[in-house]
Formats: structure tokens, C-alpha cells, sequence
């Protein structure tokens, strides 16, 4: 694989990640980072979406009129949520009434419609892959690394499982229901933009 290409799969995750760099996607990180598996499932959601919308856009390109782009991309969009809905319906039924109305609200997630306008419209199909998934596994990512404090210092497990030994809890430890509400989770976001722009100093303001 080609260094451009390295860079479009993998810069995502960290240098150009879409949550932390680009602050998008805020809104469901909030809302499903509760627990772990949501997260998981959401992150993964978006990921297929984000990859085969940016592969299907990419295909069309050339022949979509400029002044119905956005109509086609949320069309595109909105077909592959339903699919993924369908299929959580059908295999992860209770994961997906954790998830609720946020799956239906991928269609309108910025990273979605930014990687469409910025990358999938100017690039061929396999490029704007690298580029859906890089990007899925960016959000992901972040994602991920909420819930799990989140959920472990808010409900003392991992996955539904209890992870704090019960000993702690005999001793005096309290689980901190402050870590499960909504304003917890932007703390979070901001605690990892704080570290993240610590270690990469090129991307602080001048």
C-alpha cells in the first residue's frame, strides 16, 4: 500500500481524527457512549455506512448534477441506515432499542456528509473506502475509549460484566452515577482533545 494511501486509512485515527480534529459527530458520542456494546455497535454503524456511501458517491460522481449532489448523498445515505437498522432489528434487536432514534440519525452525522462533499466526490471508489473506514474507525475509536470510562466508573463494569471487585465496594467504594449522564461524556470528549493536542503540538491554535 502506497504512503498516500497509509496516511487516508490511518490518518483518521489520529492526526486528522473527525471527533477530536474536526469536532463531528459530537452529538451521538454524547448520547450512546453510556455503556460499551452501544458504543461498539454505533461505531461500527457508522463505519459501514460511511465506507460503502463514500464507495457508491465515488462511483457516481461523474455523473451527478452539481445542484442535486447533497439530494443523491442523503439518498444514498438514508438507504444504507435502513439497511443497518434492518439488520440490527433482526440480530441485535436489543441493542438496537438501546440505540433507538440514533440510528436514524446517522443519516444526518457531519463526518457522513463531510467525507462525501471533501473526499468521496474527488477520489476514485477504493481511495474513498480507505477513507469510509478510516474515518468509521476514527469515530470509533473515540467512541470506545468514552464508554469505557464511562460505563466502568459509572456502573463499576465493562460489557454489562462487573469489573470493580466487589471488595472495593465493601470498602467504601461508590460508583459515580455522574459518569453516566450526557454532560460526563463531553467532559471525556474534552479530556481526550486536551491529551490529543498535548502530544500533537502542530495542531494547536498559533
Amino acid at each position: 500500500m502506497s504512503p498516500e494511501r497509509k496516511d487516508i486509512l490511518f490518518g483518521p485515527l489520529s492526526k486528522n481524527n473527525p471527533v477530536i480534529v474536526l469536532v463531528l459527530g459530537i452529538c451521538s458520542a454524547l448520547a450512546v457512549t453510556a455503556q460499551l456494546k452501544p458504543a461498539l455497535v454505533m461505531g461500527v454503524s457508522v463505519t459501514v455506512v460511511v465506507a460503502f456511501s463514500n464507495v457508491i458517491i465515488s462511483l457516481l460522481r461523474n455523473t451527478i448534477p452539481s445542484r442535486i449532489r447533497i439530494i443523491v448523498q442523503l439518498v444514498v445515505v438514508a438507504a444504507l441506515v435502513i439497511i443497518v437498522e434492518q439488520i440490527l432489528k433482526a440480530y441485535a434487536y436489543e441493542v438496537w432499542g438501546q440505540l433507538s432514534v440514533y440510528i436514524g440519525l446517522i443519516i444526518t452525522n457531519c463526518i457522513l456528509m463531510g467525507r462525501l462533499e471533501a473526499f468521496a466526490l474527488g477520489n476514485g471508489p477504493f481511495d474513498s473506502f480507505l477513507d469510509g473506514i478510516g474515518n468509521g474507525l476514527g469515530y470509533t475509536a473515540i467512541l470506545v475509549i468514552v464508554a469505557f470510562f464511562r460505563e466502568l466508573l459509572g456502573s463499576g463494569a465493562l460489557l454489562g460484566f462487573r469489573i470493580i471487585p466487589q471488595c472495593f465496594y465493601d470498602a467504601g467504594y461508590m460508583n459515580n452515577g455522574l459518569m453516566i449522564m450526557p454532560p460526563m461524556a463531553l467532559i471525556v470528549v474534552g479530556c481526550i482533545i486536551w491529551v490529543h493536542r498535548s502530544i500533537n503540538k502542530d495542531l494547536q491554535e498559533k
